[in-house]
């Protein structure tokens, strides 16, 4: 019997914060995630506004999950029991200028830190497609942005603040514990709340993109690590109903990348105005083109702050695999084209540099990941995945822990040599499991 990911649909509707008593739970509608795929089990949920809150929660409750803005399509957030949300928790502790560091609550958003640093003159290495993500819940699930030399989002942090089970609070770091900070970073939640986090930054800068049309794919076949290196950070998009890349998107830092100016990029055609990934929606949400220069924060997301990003209503899968596999596996997905088209906005190709997290998917391994927006339509998109994995299974594929995805937990074994040294971790800091959910149990422990 094929093993179900989980999924859970609903029609209810969004929440209102909740802070009041018990009898006000009966009430309360249940959360959904953003995209609307997913409502969360409970509908017991919290807004603590300091770590004190945070801890007399974490030691009030037996069962607890932690939610961040909820950009996870899958339930590795979830509860059926009680939900903390870091919203509440989203300011800016300190500035070390002398260090290159910011310390931050973990429910700030990217996209409410990116402004404040720009403004001191700082910046973050890497952003993710879209900013409006929190800080916590993007390095615990090992959020990624693109670029060769860029890791992911994990890979900024140097010190931690985490909420024990017992409601005592633990502080990693790369100068006093730099192996449990490896450990700990991509914790998939499993370790506690995560409820500061301080990030590596570096002197502001200002980027520029450019966007190509109609990539012939015989040239990513031929000249792939060409093409992702031509810029800070590189996207390919396709459909795979052709045989060719629908949209190059480069990113370059001005002053320090070369300028990809010209009518032509590798057989594709300059874009004659701004474009969307999916190419049929507007322009409008995204992040500006045309090689108008900008600070890096507006430039290195896809999409805006303040719109909605990628095609909202949607599901999402993810999957890495190792550089020096990039093409085989680009070639085997495009076998399946017919069968994934009717299904599917858009794909995006990138790449994310090796690191040395645990729980990280490119831990070890510089990293092509083969993202997939899919329409929301879950049972067909529960019969492909298996298809697609069986396709990357040859080079080891990882999946995206906040995505969908339907690989057994001994196949997610095999693919993380320290998983049983994470869960030793895990036994340190929850010995009783306060903080395993469903997803945990299956994925982790399954």
């Amino acid at each position: 019997m094929k093993r179900k990911t989980f999924i859970q649909l609903s029609t209810t509707l969004m929440a209102t914060p909740l802070l009041s008593s018990l009898e006000g739970w009966a009430q309360a509608p249940r959360l959904k995630n953003w995209a609307g795929n997913l409502t969360y089990s409970t509908n017991h949920v919290f807004y603590p506004k300091s770590v004190q809150e945070v801890q007399q929660l974490v030691k009030k409750y037996d069962k607890l999950k932690v939610l961040g803005t909820r950009h996870c399509f899958n339930t590795i957030a979830d509860s059926k029991d009680n939900l903390l949300s870091t919203k509440e928790l989203n300011k800016v502790i300190s500035l070390d200028k002398k260090a290159h560091t910011v310390t931050v609550e973990g429910g700030i958003k990217y996209g409410e830190l990116a402004p404040y640093l720009h403004k001191e003159g700082f910046a973050l290495n890497n952003l993710a497609s879209l900013p409006h993500i929190s800080v916590a819940g993007s390095i615990t699930t090992a959020t990624h942005g693109s670029g060769v030399k860029n890791g992911n989002l994990s890979s900024a942090v140097t010190a931690l603040e985490i909420v024990k089970a017992d409601g005592s609070i633990v502080h990693l770091s790369k100068a006093a514990n730099p192996e449990k900070l490896n450990a700990a970073v991509v914790g998939l939640g499993a370790l506690g709340v995560v409820t500061k986090v301080t990030l590596q930054i570096e002197p502001t800068f200002m980027m520029q993109q450019r966007v190509f049309t109609q990539m012939p794919m015989a040239q990513v076949k031929q000249n792939f690590e060409k093409i992702v290196s031509a810029g800070y950070s590189v996207s390919l998009f396709t459909d795979w109903q052709h045989d060719s890349i629908n949209e190059v998107w480069i990113k370059s830092r001005i002053g320090r990348d070369k300028d990809h100016n010209g009518p032509e990029f590798y057989g594709a055609k300059a874009a004659t105005k701004n474009v969307h990934p999916i190419i049929a929606l507007s322009a409008e949400n995204c992040t500006e083109q045309m090689g108008v220069p900008g600070p890096w924060y507006e430039r290195l997301p896809h999409f805006k702050m303040g719109f909605t990003p990628s095609s909202g209503k949607e599901l999402q899968s993810e999957y890495f695999v190792p550089m020096n596999h990039a093409v085989e596996a680009i070639t085997a997905i495009a076998r399946l084209g017919k069968q994934i088209g009717p299904h599917l906005f858009i794909t995006e190709i990138r790449t994310i540099a090796a690191d040395q997290l645990w729980m990280s998917p490119c831990h070890n391994q510089t990293s092509v990941t083969i993202h997939f927006t899919w329409k929301q339509e879950t049972a067909a998109v529960l019969k492909l995945l298996p298809l697609i994995e069986k396709e990357l299974s040859p080079f080891n594929a990882r999946p995206h822990w906040g995505k969908i995805f339907t690989m057994a937990p001994k196949v997610l074994e095999s693919r993380y040599e320290k998983l049983n040294d994470f869960k030793k971790l895990v036994a340190e800091f929850d010995p009783k499991g306060k903080f395993r959910n469903d997803f945990l149990s299956k994925e982790i422990y399954g």
